[in-house]
């Protein structure tokens, strides 16, 4: 059988507002995750594990960080010589031109570009959760149901923060609505959706001649192509987590460090997570450090303590500092006697010798960003 032409689009270019000081000068699809990885990693990786090898990713906001980590798409396999990893900026000349204002403008202001690849698929994809999944079975439900937007949907706590899926019939999403203050469902979108390109490229046709800006994907364009009736759902029913605030950024963390969780598995050969990695020595555990329930990215240096926590390459922590429940970004320098719980903290970051950064509370997660 012949496999269906697919092209993913990987959006990447928002700025990460609700992270704070964790994206004034980073892209959020270029913070870390896990020690070793970036959170682009993710779809990324989801792609090359899937076979799927044409791959463009839409920046914008701070793109230095992304491309730099990018790589011409090499750790993915992307670097080829016709398809592979595309990268798409912000340009001048047509009707198209300048910054995007929301997901579903990014996708409208490169749509003569989409229409020229001709796929039969168009996987539209965030940079901002953490979960392993096979496109593939996305796509093959897509084209079962010869569906104009198939939604790849999971249950969520708060569902008021996503697009929410109130009613389904046969697998037909009939009720849809975008970060509604009461939600009909804990149902919502992953923010992954398999397109039939005529579908997606008409709807943002009509959408633009009818408004200045057609924002994201849930103020116009899913709710016009749940009301011609071939929107469709796809349940994920495995781990994923959206880490678009402080709080869960930090949350997911804890969930990877949890044994027996059902989280993603960061050692599973069958499924690797691919990144760009600088080379590193191994992480040193000197003479007398304790280190429990922890990940420690290469090129890490622990003379102290370290429970629960995540490090990332560099990171130092010099004997009788403390560092639990925490995250610590690529060279921080945790001095002796330093004391850092349920906290972040950022890339280049010295806490001076007994210097406490701590919450303030037990439903806050301290952040202590960078120069």
């Amino acid at each position: 059988m012949t496999r269906a032409r697919t092209l993913a689009v990987v959006l990447a270019g928002g700025a990460g507002s609700r992270m704070g000081k964790l994206t004034e000068r980073r892209a959020k699809p270029a913070l870390r995750f896990g020690g070793s990885y970036r959170l682009i990693d993710f779809p990324l990786s989801n792609c090359a594990n899937s076979g799927i090898d044409d791959v463009w990713v839409i920046q914008q906001y701070q793109p230095q960080s992304i491309e730099d980590h990018l790589a011409n798409g090499r750790p993915w396999d992307l670097d080829r010589t016709s398809g592979g990893l595309l990268i798409l900026h912000p340009f001048t000349g047509g009707d198209e031109e300048g910054f995007s204002d929301g997901n579903a403008d990014a996708l409208w202001r490169h749509h003569r570009l989409i229409a020229e690849f001709d796929a039969d698929v168009v996987l539209v994809l965030s940079a901002d959760a953490v979960y392993s999944f096979d496109y593939r079975d996305l796509i093959d439900a897509h084209l079962a149901n010869d569906a104009d937007v198939t939604m790849a949907t999971t249950t969520a706590e708060d569902p008021s923060r996503y697009g929410v899926v109130g009613s389904v019939d046969d697998g037909v999403v009939r009720e849809f609505s975008y970060k509604p203050d009461r939600p009909t469902s804990d149902v919502v979108t992953m923010e992954v959706f398999a397109y039939r390109p005529a579908a997606l490229l008409g709807v943002l046709e009509d959408l633009a001649g009818e408004h200045d800006s057609l924002s994201d994907f849930g103020e116009g364009l899913l709710p016009r192509l749940v009301a011609g009736g071939r929107a469709f759902e796809h349940r994920f029913d495995r781990y994923w987590r959206d880490v678009g605030t402080i709080d869960s950024y930090w949350q997911a963390h804890q969930d990877l460090l949890a044994e027996g969780s059902d989280v993603i598995d960061l050692f599973d050969p069958s499924w690797p997570v691919r990144t760009a990695g600088a080379h590193r020595p191994p992480a040193r555990l000197a003479s007398g450090a304790s280190v429990e329930g922890s990940l420690l990215a290469p090129g890490c240096v622990v003379a102290g303590r370290v429970v629960g926590s995540v490090l990332s390459p560099g990171v130092v922590v010099e004997r009788g500092a403390v560092v639990e429940d925490a995250v610590v970004l690529d060279g921080a320098l945790i001095r002796s006697g330093a004391h850092v719980s349920r906290a972040i903290v950022d890339a280049g970051v010295e806490v001076a010798a007994g210097g406490d950064v701590t919450a303030g509370g037990e439903e806050e997660i301290g952040v202590i960003g960078g120069p």
